[in-house]
């Protein structure tokens, strides 16, 4: 959902006022964009994820959870459900830099968002790569896109269930996304 009030964007002190009710506040150019709290398919892949990510990561990127904000203007801030940056770039409050990669793992409340809003919203703060996580138990997808010519996404690579992903960039790391859902599953 996106709000804005009248003509008036919203700003990082806005959001900084917002409530603490596990509710996911992000600011994308002045608006507001509120998503709920996510349920256990997306915490099951989002832990998942970042483990395997953490694992894989050389010393000189680090691998951070939601929420630690990207903020580079006060009026953007995103908090990806996992980012990896490099060290260099960060701050003890947030990332000031557009992150190396961005990864959003899908709800049903936020497949849209994710897809569209928070992966153009990366693209143009100049995020390098930025994945799509679909927990969805049926069918479950990772798609990946990285930045060409400084910012437009072209898709790299879209896997399925069972199938093996693996890239190289960032760094290499290898799973399926039928792996990040597996604890789903007795």
């Amino acid at each position: 959902m996106s709000i804005s009030v009248g003509s008036r964007r919203f700003t990082v002190q806005d959001l900084e006022a917002m409530p603490h009710d596990g509710r996911r506040y992000e600011l994308v150019d002045g608006e507001l964009v509120v998503s709920p709290a996510p349920g256990w398919p997306h915490q099951e892949a989002l832990g998942e994820l970042f483990v395997r990510l953490r694992r894989a990561s050389p010393p000189e990127f680090r691998v951070l959870p939601a929420p630690f904000a990207v903020r580079q203007d006060i009026f953007t801030e995103l908090l990806p459900d996992v980012l990896v940056a490099r060290y260099a770039d960060l701050t003890l409050q947030n990332l000031l830099k557009a992150p190396v990669l961005a990864v959003e793992v899908a709800s049903p409340s936020s497949r849209l968002n994710d897809a569209s809003l928070r992966k153009a919203a990366h693209a143009r703060l100049g995020t390098q790569h930025f994945w799509l996580v679909d927990p969805d138990l049926d069918v479950p997808t990772v798609t990946a896109w990285e930045l060409v010519g400084g910012s437009d996404y072209q898709r790299v690579a879209r896997v399925v269930d069972d199938e093996i992903f693996q890239p190289q960039r960032p760094f290499p790391v290898r799973f399926s996304p039928v792996e990040l859902v597996a604890g789903l599953r007795p």
